[in-house]
């Protein structure tokens, strides 16, 4: 019988890989250990439930219990993994010992949260990374018995998908950010600001180049005080400053860590013979792509070298969609030094065409009628890695 499984880590990537690896071996013994409900839902899906006013219950396709009995694993929600022992093959959860046989961190990234959130207003400050937290978000909401005046720190992809969603569900959203125009990692200045239009047109207050400078309570709301002076008041305050790769276990244990999650190898191996890590906290030969597309690429790779195969994990060219109806929008992200941007279309409807030194697309930006062009533009762009 081959060595037991076992995972750190119960989502996208933690599923997505048994479930192909149970394609190739359906009886080796594995074990799922989450710090969560441990319950099957698709992550991107958090960011669109406000709008079609979902409970978490319906998020959520299967429970932890049906996920053990579907894949024939053993589940271990609400448990910590408190160290690792690469040594002696074992994992320490409080007082107890679990030995393993190989072993796979999935812990993905955690909120990266930049200011002090003080006391008095924490019951009133959320993130929203996972199921649970959009569990305690939604009660935070369902609490109030009216429409939530919302203020969202942050206009990258998070910000800017939940500021969608949270208006089209009847809230009001105050968008807080230090830069010019939204979605400034994927999007030119042209497309963010044609984005940042719609979401004005449609209600959502734009603060943008302006710094949050404190939070405080005032009376039953939260005052968001920014640094032109200015005091916005909020039912509830949602940040979204950007993920941090959750790589503090591993470091404990000796494996070779950075700023950008995990070091791993081609075939998602770490420093360490015998333990592997997939998914957000994974840097994949100096690349980590928090995105669903190289993730399933990254399961599918390591379940064929889990179950004999050793195999490479390559990534071909991977548009993000980004999730705003308001204005639809899609980008592939530049991964090398970009010459010039080569703006196409009027209106909203914008290319924009990330070229190199020598002319080569390396990469796009395409909001409103445009993002039709994704994939004639995705084969035309060079993959990120390709083995």
């Amino acid at each position: 019988m081959d060595a037991p499984l076992t995972l750190i880590g119960s989502g996208m990537a933690a599923l997505g890989l048994v479930r192909q690896l149970r394609t190739r071996d359906a009886q080796r013994p594995i074990t799922l250990i989450s710090a969560d409900s441990g319950d099957d839902y698709s992550k991107p899906l958090l960011s669109t439930g406000f709008a079609k006013r979902l409970p978490p219950e319906r998020l959520a396709a299967r429970s932890a219990l049906d996920v053990a009995d579907q894949l024939g694993v053993v589940m271990r929600p609400h448990t910590r993994v408190t160290a690792i022992d690469p040594s002696a093959r074992t994992l320490s959860i409080g007082s107890e010992t679990l030995p393993y046989g190989e072993l796979v961190i999935a812990t993905g990234a955690a909120p990266r949260v930049p200011f002090a959130i003080p006391e008095v207003v924490a019951s009133r400050v959320f993130t929203i990374n996972d199921l649970d937290d959009y569990r305690a978000f939604h009660a935070a909401l369902e609490s109030l018995g009216r429409p939530a005046r919302v203020a969202i720190i942050g206009a990258g992809l998070v910000g800017c998908e939940f500021a969608n969603d949270l208006s089209a569900g009847g809230h009001g959203v105050s968008l807080v950010a230090p830069e010019a125009t939204p979605l400034p990692r994927l999007l030119p200045e042209p497309l963010g600001r044609v984005l940042g239009e719609a979401f004005t047109a449609s209600g959502i207050e734009l603060h943008l180049g302006r710094q949050l400078r404190v939070l405080d309570s005032q009376g039953s709301q939260v005052a968001v005080r920014l640094d032109d002076g200015q005091t916005l008041e909020a039912d509830l305050v949602l940040v979204a400053t950007g993920l941090v790769p959750r790589t503090a276990l591993a470091a404990e244990a000796g494996l070779a860590v950075s700023g950008a999650g995990i070091m791993v190898d081609r075939t998602l191996c770490t420093s360490q013979p015998g333990i592997y890590a997939l998914g957000d906290v994974a840097c994949v030969a100096g690349v980590n792509a928090m995105y669903v597309q190289p993730l399933q690429a990254s399961a599918k790779a390591l379940a064929a070298t889990l179950a004999g195969t050793p195999t490479q994990v390559s990534y071909g060219a991977w548009p993000v969609l980004v999730k705003t109806p308001l204005l639809p929008c899609v980008a592939l992200p530049p991964t090398r030094p970009v010459a010039r941007w080569r703006i196409e279309g009027e209106g909203a409807d914008l290319a924009a065409l990330a070229e190199a030194e020598d002319g080569r697309l390396i990469g796009f930006a395409l909001t409103g009628a445009c993002v039709r062009r994704k994939v004639e533009l995705a084969r035309a762009a060079p993959p990120l890695l390709v083995y």
